[in-house]
């Protein structure tokens, strides 16, 4: 899952890129409302983050700018707990949940993913193949039933690979799903990625094979 955090408080943002890595969620972080205009329009979140007090103004100003652009992500507006008048207008506004400051990073999470299996019509969010299934909600990748557990990194590669299962996903687009804007990538760090993950499907015999498309990215679709 890679989420788009509009945050201007760096130790609140550090401190939740930590906490939601651990739950295999990319993060990249912004701190304005021009910056996350421009990150939400480059690259294809699965949810925005939004903070009502940002560097350059009132964060909820973004939502309909997003939501007329044809910006569909869930929107969870984060804002201090008496604030009542900011979540009425956050979610009349178009955003779709919001938590109060302070909260726990389990609910953050929680609400993560109820907005997301509220998309059923633009995506399922149990995705199958071969013998392997995918529930996009919790990032939780089984073989007939039994849960397959992986590293971060492959997570996501599978994840990326499983929202678009049978068609070709494009290697920057595979990386964007993996590492966050700011991050450092070694040139053969996805390749490794891709090829430890092909060969654990292989060796559990997950009915499912990733083909390289030179040039291109990496398919993945359920063996013949």
């Amino acid at each position: 899952m890679r989420v788009l955090l509009a945050e201007d408080e760096l130790d609140m943002a550090s401190a939740l890129n930590d906490a939601l890595s651990k739950h295999n969620i990319v993060i990249d972080h912004v701190t304005s409302v021009a910056d996350a205009w421009e990150a939400a329009n480059v690259h294809a979140y699965d949810a925005i983050l939004l903070d009502r007090q940002l560097t350059d103004g009132e964060g909820l100003r973004l939502i309909p700018r997003l939501r007329a652009g044809n910006i569909d992500a869930p929107i969870i507006v984060l804002t201090a707990h008496n604030d009542h008048e900011g979540r009425i207008r956050g979610l009349d506004l178009g955003a779709d949940d919001y938590v109060g400051k302070p909260f726990v990073v389990e609910e953050l999470v929680a609400r993560l993913r109820a907005v997301l299996r509220r998309q059923p019509l633009l995506s399922p969010d149990i995705i199958s193949a071969g013998r392997l299934s995918f529930e996009v909600s919790r990032m939780e990748p089984s073989i007939d039933g039994k849960p397959l557990i992986l590293p971060r990194r492959e997570l996501l590669v599978l994840a990326a690979l499983m929202k678009r299962v049978g068609r070709t996903v494009a290697r920057d687009a595979l990386a964007g799903a993996v590492y966050s804007f700011d991050a450092e990538i070694q040139s053969n760090a996805l390749d490794s990625h891709v090829s430890r993950l092909r060969k654990k499907l292989f060796d559990l015999d997950a009915g499912v094979a990733i083909h390289t498309i030179r040039g291109v990215g990496y398919l993945l679709k359920a063996a013949e």
